[in-house]
């Protein structure tokens, strides 16, 4: 009782310093609506005399106003009216060339904000050409252009906050980062609503990442991206991502929906996503990853609408890192999930695509549930699950042959993504090294003929399924068990002239 009566004692307070806050109209310290005009003085002197007079809101009145980087300071907030728009200068030459390279930043900072429903647009495409100019002039350096794109160091984000306290977005739209959009980086009690996130500039526009954070709330957002939607990483060992509540999102990448990983070293611990729609995603509307030691526990993932993406659910326990440390994945609650994955590639039209798989030809690849020898995956549910396949799989293009199972690679250390282990034996869901695993109300549908059965689990301990429901499938096995120990199979609806499973040890 006491802790629910500090809490609204604490939502007292803000609204009436909310109310009391004076503004700091940039316009009044020299900005101007002139895209010929750089901001970034004038802006950074609103936001410090806010910041110096205890807290305040600067105000970024309608008009395109083009700044260089600038520093978010405590107790200020920054608004965007209606037709405000910032543009992210598209000179790298304006960013600092150590550091934390952002449009905008904070460091240890509390009670920050940025609202209004105006937007701010990184200029990504611009400021990449830019920056492969000014390397091809030999005036900026970088150490994978010339092989691959420019790195991280010369492609700034749009917002980046490192261990700060109460931060609020609200109802913005970011645009077109060169980089990553956002970063939250070891933050605690953060709150994300009602924010548009457009961002298909370039590579690695991850819509949101989340490093290491705590206490957070992402709601009735969406994100059309070319890269992972909404992605929590953990590059502390010491550290988690804990505590994240995921609601009411819509999501488009061309990479994965809803992502813990890759990143992966501390932790993911008590997440809770509900209600997402993901459509047109290159990789997995829903993907788990654990490879670099982290322990990833305490998932509940529900209500998902998941319309051409290229994989529906994907959980990897892998060992990337080169130590003895390995990671756990376990207690994870899937439920209610719906997706068609199709033959062609889902993100086919959009500015930049996913890279193709480097792996060799495939079918239409599966649902997979998989750690490695010795460490499996534990107590996993899915629970209300329909999955719709385009099927059509050809044994000219890839065939794993079900008496030998073991040649599917175990790709320990590889990067994780549902392409990881090229071609698998099943056209639905492929289980392996994985202990406790519960499957309640699946339905399994394939549009074409595919010569695979429909679900193989390999080296499981602890299987219970209860109303699987798999109406088109080939004559060959529905469901295959290898090396599976106490397993329970109850109301499997199949075609009748189906055999049911083949158990090998």
């Amino acid at each position: 009782m006491k802790k629910h009566f500090v809490i609204i004692a604490l939502g007292l307070l803000t609204a009436t310093v909310s109310a009391q806050q004076k503004t700091y109209t940039i316009t009044a310290f020299g900005a101007k609506a002139n895209k010929n005009f750089k901001n970034t003085i004038a802006i950074q002197a609103a936001i410090d005399a806010a910041h110096k007079a205890g807290g305040g809101l600067v105000l970024i009145p309608d008009g395109n106003y083009i700044s260089g980087p600038v520093v978010l300071r405590s107790n200020v907030e920054l608004h965007l009216t209606d037709n405000a728009i910032l543009l992210g200068s598209s000179n790298r030459l304006d960013y600092p060339t150590k550091g934390t390279l952002a449009l905008i930043s904070a460091t240890g900072q509390q009670n920050i904000a940025i609202t209004g429903s105006g937007v701010i647009d990184g200029q990504g495409r611009e400021l990449v050409e830019n920056v492969l100019y000014l390397l091809n002039k030999g005036l900026i350096t970088d150490p994978q252009w010339k092989v691959k794109r420019p790195t991280e160091k010369n492609r700034p984000l749009i917002l980046s906050f490192d261990n700060c306290t109460s931060i609020k977005i609200t109802g913005i739209t970011l645009k077109d980062a060169a980089g990553w959009v956002q970063n939250y980086n070891k933050c605690s009690n953060i709150l994300i609503d009602s924010m548009r996130v457009e961002s298909t500039a370039y590579w690695n526009n991850d819509g949101i990442d989340l490093t290491d954070s705590k206490d957070v709330r992402i709601t009735n957002s969406t994100f059309n991206v070319t890269d992972d939607a909404i992605c929590l990483k953990s590059e502390d060992e010491h550290s988690a991502c804990e505590n994240v509540t995921v609601e009411n999102c819509v999501l488009r990448s061309s990479a994965s929906g809803f992502k813990l990983g890759t990143g992966s070293v501390g932790g993911f611990k008590h997440i809770r996503v509900n209600n997402l729609t993901v459509y047109n995603t290159y990789r997995s509307a829903i993907a788990l990853e654990s490879v670099d030691g982290a322990i990833l526990e305490d998932i509940d993932i529900r209500n998902v609408v998941a319309t051409n993406v290229g994989n529906a659910i994907f959980l990897r326990l892998g060992h990337r890192n080169t130590n003895n440390r390995y990671g756990t994945l376990k207690h994870v609650y899937i439920g209610n999930v719906k997706a068609s994955i199709p033959s062609g590639k889902p993100d086919i039209g959009y500015p930049v695509e996913g890279p193709p798989p480097k792996v060799p030809p495939h079918n239409v690849v599966p649902s997979s549930i998989t750690g490695v020898p010795g460490h499996p995956v534990e107590d996993v549910i899915l629970e209300n699950i329909e999955i719709t396949y385009a099927g059509g799989a050809s044994k000219d293009i890839a065939e794993v042959k079900t008496d030998n199972l073991a040649s599917v690679t175990e790709n320990a250390a590889g990067y994780p993504e549902f392409t990881m282990f090229g071609e698998l034996p099943a056209w639905g869901f492929y289980v392996r090294h994985a202990k406790g695993i519960i499957i309640k109300n699946l339905k399994l549908t394939v549009a074409q003929d595919d010569f695979r059965p429909a679900m193989v689990f390999d080296n499981v301990a602890g299987l219970k399924m209860v109303e699987t429901a798999i109406p088109s499938v080939n004559r060959t096995p529905a469901i295959i068990l290898n090396k599976v120990t106490n397993h329970s199979i109850e109301k499997l609806l199949i075609p009748g002239d189906v055999p049911t499973m083949v158990k090998q040890q």
